[in-house]
């Protein structure tokens, strides 16, 4: 199942990002409610989206992250067609990616 929901729409010469990551986002500081036990940490580390293949946005995460993150941001120079990729990796060495052409 894909993690990822995005979507880009550019205006003039500004693209806007979208993305919504499915993810549980542990601290590792949480207990399971039935064993009383630290449930592990399992977050995001490294969000990157690429243009073209260009690296245009880089985010370093942690574990203070909400479960499931919204994630927008924009930038210049896109045109309606182009390629845009979106990936992650987690403390756990998971990863995902999804494209998407802007709009």
């Amino acid at each position: 199942m894909a993690s990822i929901k995005i979507r880009a729409n550019v205006e003039g010469n500004v693209t806007t990002v979208k993305a919504l990551i499915s993810h549980p986002m542990e601290t590792g500081q949480r207990k399971d409610s039935k064993t009383g036990q630290l449930i592990p940490a399992h977050f995001i580390q490294e969000v990157t989206c690429e243009h073209n293949g260009k690296a245009v946005m880089t985010a370093l995460w942690g574990p203070a992250i909400s479960k499931n993150p919204y994630l927008s941001f924009k930038f210049a120079g896109a045109k309606s067609g182009d390629t845009l990729k979106l990936s992650w990796v987690d403390n756990k060495g998971e990863s995902d990616s999804a494209e998407t052409k802007v709009s």
